[in-house]
């Protein structure tokens, strides 16, 4: 693996930042963590070298002066908003985080519901979550939030939100995903601090946009790429320009927002500590950047990748068509299309020559292998095995799994299971040779590969089931897919 981003540097110097700026305010920072505090897997592919769990390893640093908030919606609890990438809502995630963060010996200070309104789903959530001794409080919805500041920074905006009490000099908080109410839980608890005579402080803590890359940095375009769905738009920080005369990049939100909490600001404080919402943030990612040229290129496979995962979200109802089209255009911006992704190409040609769905993976080595949909197995399940045996040094005609063995699952499959498909899916195969690693040396030798294929790239030439994409997520391999449904072939 080819390495653009310096984690050790990060570590070290991103901690440091935050406890200066801790001492900026004096008594207690409240921390707004945008993005994942951990598996933070977009920030690893577009960063080579950035490791998923980077910032929770940073926040471990300092964990004698912190403790977590976890933010949830009532909104979100009522429709049972989902996690895209883990599949799980997140009222259920907000557990697993708590999970995560104990486990790792962080101070996990309570929940806060936002947005409610009486909501009855949130008053069960609630109730559910202090029978396991969990502090839970309400934040209200505001009536012309976030513009209405008279009434925001009043007895009937701010101050009738419940007060969460905290002990430590570092509160940070953060949430399943977008939209839960951060940013409001910090500036209600600015507000709560003042009347008790706490002098508090909010930063941002937001890895992307990088605020000193340019504007149209790949690193920078595969943020908007990301956030296609939540209507992002990178664009220069016009406070930051006026105030200091430098260029620093940041987005819509942030900037529409800053007059606004520079108001509150003023209200609580009888003065603004920031003249930008640049000012706000906190995020060093940008100096720890050692190859410019590798992350380049890897946020423009990023850029690809969201273009092919939108897509097939469109396909499935799960995207808007402005979406897609937004991808699209930011493709066109970094000059890329999809035969810059190599196994994409792979597979198409193979496609051309086959006529039924096929796969091809792009290796660390950049090695490219091909397969295709078989009675036995589909594409992908077929490609992994090849792969395997690839890395393993193990001749392509030698079959590890005997038909004996395939045909028994099969049956198993469709006659008792009622499935449409008798292919073996990846995981399927892959239980397979590990229960013949027990009696075959080349099973044995091909399972201890895996590891190996981490990093790779895969693309499938038809939309793969929720159980593929599952296995090559937890491989660590990078998929997409072609919006097609099926091809001479069913998929489960």
């Amino acid at each position: 693996m080819q390495y653009g981003f310096d984690n050790e540097k990060y570590l070290t110097i991103q901690s440091e930042h935050i406890k200066q700026r801790i001492a900026t305010f004096g008594d207690k920072l409240y921390m707004e963590f945008g993005g994942k505090l951990f598996d933070d897997y977009h920030a690893s592919r577009v960063l080579p070298g950035f490791e998923p769990d980077s910032k929770l390893k940073m926040l471990m640093q300092m964990k004698d002066d912190a403790e977590i908030v976890i933010v949830i919606s009532a909104v979100d609890i009522e429709k049972n908003k989902v996690r895209s990438d883990l599949g799980i809502t997140y009222d259920v995630d907000v557990l697993r985080l708590r999970d995560e963060f104990i486990e790792r010996g962080l101070s996990v200070n309570s929940v806060v519901i936002t947005h409610y309104n009486g909501q009855s789903s949130a008053d069960a959530y609630r109730k559910r979550l202090e029978a396991m001794g969990i502090k839970v409080y309400y934040h209200h919805t505001i009536e012309g939030y976030p513009h209405n500041v008279a009434l925001i920074d009043s007895e009937e905006g701010f101050g009738k939100n419940d007060y969460v009490e905290t002990t430590k000099p570092l509160v940070v908080v953060t949430a399943p995903g977008p939209g839960s109410g951060k940013m409001a839980v910090c500036l209600s608890q600015l507000y709560q601090e003042n009347r008790r005579g706490v002098k508090a402080g909010y930063a941002k803590f937001e890895t992307f946009p990088i605020w000193n890359l340019p504007l149209t940095h790949p690193v920078n375009l595969a943020y908007e790429a990301a956030t296609a769905d939540l209507e992002d738009v990178n664009m220069i920080d016009p406070f930051h320009l006026d105030a200091y005369g430098k260029t620093a990049v940041n987005y819509n939100r942030d900037v529409e927002i800053f007059p606004v909490m520079n108001a509150l600001f003023n209200d609580i404080y009888g003065e603004s500590p920031y003249k930008s919402p640049t000012d706000m943030g906190v995020n060093m990612v940008g100096n720890c950047i050692c190859d410019d040229d590798v992350c380049r290129k890897a946020s423009l496979q990023e850029i690809i990748r969201r273009y092919y995962t939108a897509l097939c979200n469109f396909a499935d109802g799960k995207a808007t068509e402005s979406e897609v089209n937004k991808i699209a255009l930011l493709m066109k911006r970094a000059n890329i299309s999809t035969a810059d992704r190599l196994c994409t190409v792979a597979a198409k040609d193979r496609l051309e020559h086959s006529h039924v769905a096929t796969a091809a993976i792009e290796l660390e080595d950049g090695t490219i292998l091909t397969a295709e949909t078989s009675p036995l197995l589909g594409p992908c399940a077929a490609l992994l095995l090849n792969a395997l045996k690839h890395i393993a040094g193990i001749a392509h005609n030698v079959k590890l799994i005997p038909q004996t063995m395939i045909a028994p699952i099969q049956k198993t499959k469709v006659n008792y299971l009622h499935g449409r498909n008798p292919r073996l899916h990846t995981d399927e195969v892959l239980i397979a040779i590990s229960m013949m690693s027990l009696i075959d040396e080349n099973c044995k030798l091909a399972i201890e590969q895996l590891p190996k294929l981490a990093g790779s790239q895969v693309h499938s030439t038809v939309m793969l089931s929720e159980v593929d994409r599952k296995t090559f997520n937890k491989l660590g391999i990078g998929l997409t897919c072609e919006p097609v449904r099926k091809l001479n072939c069913h998929q489960d």
